[in-house]
Parts: structure tokens; sequence; C-alpha cells
């Protein structure tokens, strides 16, 4: 009898620890969270109890049609549109030299001078076969007036007299490479010579700038040919000169170098005297520009999977906001999609929202 009554124990036990189908655990849990939150509800209506809503403060700006422009910016120097080198044109000792470092010359003016004694003996032995020759013409030529002698005898003197002439002219004109002339007027920047020195064409010489015709030269980099062009707005700043300037870009070479893989570029500059050449310059080349367009501060955008967003102020709600950006300066970025005048920006604060959250409005700028 006592077995039985174990037996039949037993069995109940097992049947109580089966396992509740999961439908009916999911429905007698919906109905006990039912009466718990009713008796919450009875609770905060008894006592007048309300819940506590976050309200988060951000600051906002309105969203405006404005011109945007991006620059490329690019760092070059100052340099001479007038910067050469008077070389001497003949090998040969200096004998004289007529300016020094910082004097101003003008185009064509005789800097120094090489030693030409030698064409100088040859010049004058040139020069008295000329007055030679030249004296038989005359007589040639008077007896030839006067039907006595030969027509071959006439044209023989003339030639003479003609080729001696030219030879006096050459060897003067070699003597001039004896010189060393300015080819530009300017001030002397760099003397590079000395008397008494051996001098040879393309060796040492005299540098010549002229400070008042100045340029800034640059080298850009061929990722950006298409978007360079002549003509294109510039602002050149000179940090060492505390100056800056608007302008145009004055010239674009159309041949990309092969070594440096880049392609140069020049801005004139007005006269000045605050500017030197090899000082740097920093260049912004305006590559694009819109006169009207939706333009805001590029930290009120936020990332995610689905793609780039913003938020939006509405009645004191925070709406997110899917957009589509395009070019960035200087911390802005214009705005293709996604945003229309009027709309509240939220600037400060968005990384503390969510969308739908209620928000307070501090402070809103323009």
């Amino acid at each position: 009898m006592k077995t039985r009554i174990l037996i039949v124990s037993a069995l109940v036990l097992l049947a109580a620890c089966k396992p509740k189908d999961p439908k009916a655990q999911l429905a007698d849990l919906k109905a006990q969270q039912a009466d718990i939150n009713a008796k919450i509800e009875a609770l905060k209506t008894a006592n007048n109890i309300k819940d506590s809503i976050k309200i988060t403060d951000v600051g906002t700006v309105e969203v405006k049609a404005a011109s945007f422009t991006n620059y490329v910016q690019l760092q070059g120097k100052v340099d001479a549109q007038d910067n050469v080198t008077a070389y001497p044109q003949a090998t040969s000792l200096i004998t004289a030299l007529y300016v020094k470092v910082g004097d101003h010359v003008g185009k064509g003016q005789i800097l120094g001078q090489l030693d030409n004694s030698v064409i100088k003996q040859s010049i004058a032995q040139a020069q008295t076969q000329a007055d030679l020759a030249n004296a038989v013409f005359e007589r040639q030529k008077n007896l030839w007036e006067q039907k006595i002698g030969t027509e071959v005898q006439y044209l023989q003197a003339k030639a003479s007299m003609e080729g001696a002439q030219k030879q006096v002219a050459y060897l003067r004109q070699q003597s001039d490479n004896f010189r060393i002339v300015s080819p530009i007027s300017g001030t002397v920047d760099q003397m590079d010579l000395k008397i008494g020195q051996a001098a040879a064409p393309g060796s040492t010489g005299i540098r010549i700038v002229n400070a008042d015709n100045l340029k800034v030269k640059v080298d850009v980099p061929e990722s950006y040919a298409t978007r360079i062009k002549q003509g294109q707005d510039v602002i050149v700043l000179f940090p060492d000169a505390n100056d800056s300037l608007r302008t145009k870009l004055t010239f674009a070479a159309k041949v990309i170098d092969p070594g440096s893989r880049s392609f140069g570029i020049e801005i004139k500059l007005p006269s000045t005297k605050t500017l030197r050449p090899n000082m740097t310059a920093i260049v912004k080349i305006a590559d694009y520009s819109k006169a009207a367009t939706i333009v805001i501060p590029l930290k009120a955008i936020q990332k995610s999977e689905q793609g780039d967003y913003v938020f939006v102020s509405e009645n004191g709600i925070a709406k997110k906001k899917i957009i589509k950006g395009g070019a960035i300066y200087n911390g802005q970025t214009e705005i293709l999609d996604g945003l229309k005048i009027g709309d509240q920006l939220i600037t400060d604060g968005a990384n503390d929202i969510e969308d739908g959250d209620k928000v307070k409005v501090l402070h809103t700028g323009n």
C-alpha cells in the first residue's frame, strides 16, 4: 500500500515539473505586465506623480542661402618677372668692374670689362688696312670718272675697301663681347666676379633683379590639372610680410613636367616694397563657386551606415535628416539635398540627442 502511494506521489510531482507551453507562458507574463502597469498608473494618479521627460539643451542656426567658394591651397614663392644673370661673352681676365651689389643699373649699361688688348691690336691693324683700301678706292674712283683705267680695277678697289670695312666692323663686334652688359634695368643682387679673375661664358656673372616687377610662381600637382585655369580668382598670403591680396591667376602652363608630374602657374603682383624674391607665398585658388546654395557648419554633420545626417529642431522635437553633402572648405560644407531654407539646424548638443527627443533651444546663430 505504501509503495503504491509513493508511486502516485512521484507521478504528481513529475507532472508539476513539466514545462509549460511557451505560448501559455507568454500569455501569463503579459497578464502580469498589464496588472503591474495598471497598479503603477493607479499609484501615480493617487499621488499626483508625473514621469520625468528628458529635455536636451541645444544651439541652432537657421538654414539660409549663401555664397560658397571652394579653394585649392598650394605653396609657392615670390619671384621677379625680370631676374637674369649678365654673363661674360668671351674668355679672358676681368680688368674692371663698374658696379657693386645694391646698385641700380639700366638696360644696356656696361657692368664690367674683360682684357681685350689682343683684339684691340687686331682692330688697329684692320683699321689701317681699311684706311689704305679706302684711299686706293677713292683714287681709283677719280680715275674711273676721268675715263682712266679699267672697270675691273675700279671694282677690285671697291671690293677691297668694303671687305676691309667689314673686317673692322666684325672685330669691333667681337670686342663688345669683352664687356659685361646688363640686359635689363634693375638692381645688382649678386656679384660672383672679381678683378683679375678668369671669366668665361656661362660660368659666373652678375645677377640683376627688377624688384619692381614681381610674380608668384607655384608648381601645381598633376591631379589639379582639370580644376585650375588661367583667370581664376586667387587669394595670395605672404606670412613673412604679414600681407595678402586678392587677384587673378595670370598664367597656367598647358604642359605637365614629366619629372615632377606638375605644371607651373604664375600670378603677377602689384609693385610693393614689402615683398622680395624667394619669399614664401600661400596661394588659394577658387576652383568652385556658387552664388546661392545651402551651406552649414561641418561640425553639425554626423555619420551612420545609412549616410550623413543632421538634426533639426521642429516645435521642440529633434528630427533626423539624411543629407547629401558637396564641397567642403574652411569648416563649411555645401548641402545638395536633405535640408531646406528656414530649417533650424542643431549645431550644439547634436551628439547628445536621438530622433524624436525633446530639445530646448538655448541660443540661435546666424
